[in-house]
């Protein structure tokens, strides 16, 4: 079952809790101590655009990159509200393609944790390095195995008048793989509703894991912080940020 098919159509909605204005202002405060203060920024797994069109907005030259048509499509609406400049592309992020190189590249609401093969995880290092201008910058975050652990296996259900959602989820702690089961009621216009099951899969990388992938992919690791802090990592982190640099490309002089 393809994951963000039918849940795009209620995905704002029932993601309406997360602080998004927040995590872009921690984003960008992180771009500008790195010295990104414009210029293009490539957006890995946009989603519906939520994150995007706030950078955008703060005056970064967008482009966005999901392999779900139909949360594109809900980006481009955003796109359109905004009036923003925004290139909004669908492509899968284990073989995505530029037409040139960009300041910096973000993935952020745990794009990264969907790639659950290690070698994936190096495919995807590997182009954003190919991507970077010469010392670009590399962000993204992680839900942590810490994280995996406490959710477990459990049910969690919502209804609200604009549609329904079961979620069932299941930690397998050997494979490191987090699931999730969806089953989503969306109310049509003849009083009926549509229902749509989907199963992602996430994958915990421990920090030397990461480091070490990025390695093999010719970046270099930076740090990594306990989210929306410049605190390090700990045993409790429920979401980390991490932050790379190209390596390997010549500054012209």
């Amino acid at each position: 079952m393809e994951a963000y098919t039918g849940f795009a159509s209620l995905y704002d909605l029932f993601m309406d809790n997360i602080p998004y204005k927040e995590w872009s202002q921690y984003l960008t405060r992180l771009l500008h101590e790195y010295n990104v203060f414009n210029g293009i920024i490539l957006d890995l797994g946009c989603g519906t655009g939520t994150i995007t069109e706030l950078l955008a907005a703060n005056g970064y030259d967008m482009i966005g990159i999901d392999n779900s048509e139909e949360m594109l499509n809900k980006a481009l609406d955003k796109k359109s509200k905004y009036d923003s400049n925004t290139l909004y592309i669908n492509q899968d992020m284990r073989e995505f393609e530029l037409y040139g190189t960009v300041s910096a590249v973000v993935s952020i609401c745990d794009s990264i944790n969907y790639i659950t093969e290690p070698n994936d995880l190096l495919s995807v290092f590997k182009l954003v390095n190919n991507y970077l201008d010469p010392g670009g910058i590399f962000i993204f975050d992680l839900n942590t195995r810490f994280k995996y652990q406490q959710m477990g296996d459990e049910t969690i259900a919502e209804n609200r008048d604009e549609g329904s959602f079961i979620w069932e989820n299941y930690f397998y702690p050997e494979e490191n793989i987090n699931e999730y089961d969806l089953t989503i009621f969306v109310p049509r216009n003849d009083g009926l509703f549509e229902k749509f099951e989907e199963t992602h899969l996430q994958r915990a990388y421990s920090l030397d894991e990461i480091k070490s992938t990025l390695e093999s992919a010719g970046m270099n690791f930076v740090t990594a912080y306990d989210a929306f802090t410049h605190e390090p990592v700990n045993d409790t982190s429920e979401r980390i940020y991490i932050i790379a640099k190209e390596c390997g490309k010549q500054i012209n002089k």
